[in-house]
């Protein structure tokens, strides 16, 4: 099974424009993406995928390997399925760009999936994490998944979810971690479909593959990671590097 990660890499974020071309203790928050994906050894290859020439030719500059897209595209799935559709592959992985900490036990149980997946049934997996922190259900910014006894997506929303009605029953909140893995037909189907009204609604791009019917198994992994969404998130991230010498 031939395994490769893409990162999709835009220069003008809408939240924090320019995040992934800032100084991360010496070297560009992509820089420390690509190397951190690297580091796993999990991947026959590692691309960073962009629009940006900016990003283009930093990765060059520091020895990476970059595909730059062709044409404009609504989405980081799009971009990367653009990329592989000429590729002999068979699990596309795909690493946030703004993670810069990635590690190798997340993505260990992300590609566990489909290692058990013999049938071949999952089109794509991808990580979610427990949420205690009542700020964290709250947050918009904080996207939300509710799944069947089978870890399989049912729904994916801003709003908080599971709705606590009933206090007494502690059940778990969950927030998705955007890191996926797909089968390669499923990615491509992904590009051609039109987006839908779920989508279109809460503006994430995973609810498309509920909307069409695929099926989407998450691993649970509870280890911290700083994404980073903000400045603030960039001064937390430089504050951890400096205290563990990262």
């Amino acid at each position: 099974m031939k395994v490769i990660a893409m990162i999709p890499a835009r220069y003008a974020a809408s939240r924090f424009p320019g995040k992934l071309m800032k100084d991360l203790c010496g070297k560009p928050v992509i820089i420390r993406t690509y190397e951190a994906t690297k580091k796993t050894n999990l991947f026959d290859e590692v691309y960073v995928v962009t629009d940006s020439d900016i990003i283009y030719n930093t990765i060059i500059e520091y020895g990476g390997k970059a595909i730059r897209s062709v044409a404009e595209h609504e989405s980081g799935s799009d971009r990367i399925a653009e990329a592989v559709a000429n590729m002999d592959v068979d699990i596309v992985v795909n690493v946030q760009g703004d993670e810069p900490f990635t590690k190798r036990a997340g993505l260990e149980k992300l590609l566990d999936i489909f290692h058990r997946d013999s049938e071949k049934k999952i089109d794509l997996g991808s990580l979610m994490s427990e949420v205690k922190n009542l700020d964290d259900i709250q947050n918009p910014n904080v996207v939300k998944v509710v799944v069947n006894n089978k870890n399989q997506a049912l729904y994916f929303s801003r709003s908080p979810i599971p709705y606590v009605r009933d206090t007494s029953i502690n059940h778990p909140v969950y927030r998705h971690i955007g890191i996926y893995a797909f089968r390669k037909q499923a990615l491509l189907d992904f590009a051609n479909w039109e987006m839908c009204g779920l989508e279109a609604t809460e503006k994430i791009e995973c609810i498309r593959f509920l909307e069409y019917g695929k099926t989407i198994e998450l691993a649970i992994n509870n280890e911290e990671t700083i994404g980073i969404d903000s400045p603030e998130d960039l001064e937390k991230a430089i504050k951890y590097m400096q205290e563990n010498k990262a």
